[in-house]
């Protein structure tokens, strides 16, 4: 069987080296119309957008493997007949590193101190440990379970909750619908949720309102699970501190209230963007191709349009 594959970049096309007799290699970044009347397996560009999705109209394929875990409005750019796979397993482990890393910044100042390093300042000051503090894991997907393993040496309480409260593998998983109780017990909250309007500013005014003076919050997974006006009045108040890999709007634009907010750190949208990241989205591509060659389901299928 010959199977066409479409890569983004001369690098991943590289990265999936070797591919099967009869395997097929292009690059094509969909800036522009298709190569070919037949991909069957096609990867866009990483954080490109829906922009070039309209290139896919006429174009048969058998799988679209984005780059990402995140796949809200997707589905309404693509054409009519397609396959969309997200990249789980691709982003948990380098998502899960920043969630630990930002945590920790806040918490013991390590934003502040580079500061300091850059003035050739010496402030030594007190901080709160990542030790011994409640920590609600708001989402327990992959990524929610990748933070829940590296948290796991430095001794916090830890409290996942999800869409519904269950057992999973062991471990007691609340229900979103708890979070009134949760919250005002609350030292740190780290959001993994990968976004959709059912999530839309799962934490508002009241979910802010209802966290502890001090509380910290840290989102890694969509911007718009916060309502970013009342994270504004209560950053600003110097009540809750965040630690914020995604924002809504993005990017954030210059002069936003966010950037000079008491006790926020920002970071541009890198939560999967390491080293880690092409080594395991080339395993996922050649995977799905020994699926398609197979004749095998896909994984990771997430929507058929």
């Amino acid at each position: 069987m010959s199977l066409v594959v479409s890569v983004p970049t001369a690098g991943l096309a590289r990265d999936i080296q070797p591919v099967p007799d009869g395997v097929e290699v292009l690059v094509w970044a969909m800036d522009g119309p298709a190569p070919r009347e037949r991909i069957d397996l096609l990867v866009p560009p990483y954080m490109s957008g829906t922009s070039g999705f309209r290139h896919l109209v006429g174009v048969k394929t058998q799988l679209v493997q984005g780059e990402s875990i995140g796949y809200e409005h997707i589905a309404d750019h693509l054409p009519a007949g397609v396959v969309f796979a997200n990249a789980a397993t691709v982003h948990e482990t380098s998502t899960a590193e920043l969630a630990v890393g930002l945590t920790l910044a806040v918490q013991r100042h390590i934003d502040d101190f580079a500061r300091d390093t850059a003035r050739g300042r010496w402030a030594p000051v007190g901080a709160q440990s990542l030790a011994d503090r409640r920590v609600m894991l708001l989402g327990y997907g992959g990524v929610g379970k990748a933070v829940a393993r590296r948290l796991a040496p430095f001794e916090v309480e830890l409290v996942p909750v999800a869409s519904h409260s269950r057992v999973q593998d062991g471990v007691s998983v609340h229900g979103v619908d708890e979070l009134p109780e949760l919250l005002p017990n609350a030292e740190i909250v780290i959001l993994t949720l990968p976004g959709g309007e059912a999530a839309r500013h799962i934490i508002g005014e009241a979910e802010l309102a209802a966290l502890p003076d001090g509380a910290l919050v840290v989102n890694v997974g969509r911007g718009p699970l916060i309502d970013t006006d009342a994270l504004v009045r209560h950053t600003a108040a110097g009540r809750i501190r965040a630690a914020l890999d995604v924002t809504d709007p993005e990017p954030l634009p210059e002069g936003h209230p966010l950037w000079s907010s008491p006790g926020v750190l920002i970071s541009p949208h890198v939560g999967g963007d390491s080293s880690a990241m092409h080594p395991r989205i080339a395993a996922l591509v050649r995977r799905q191709i020994d699926h398609l060659l197979a004749g095998e389901e896909p994984e990771n299928i997430v929507i058929r349009t």
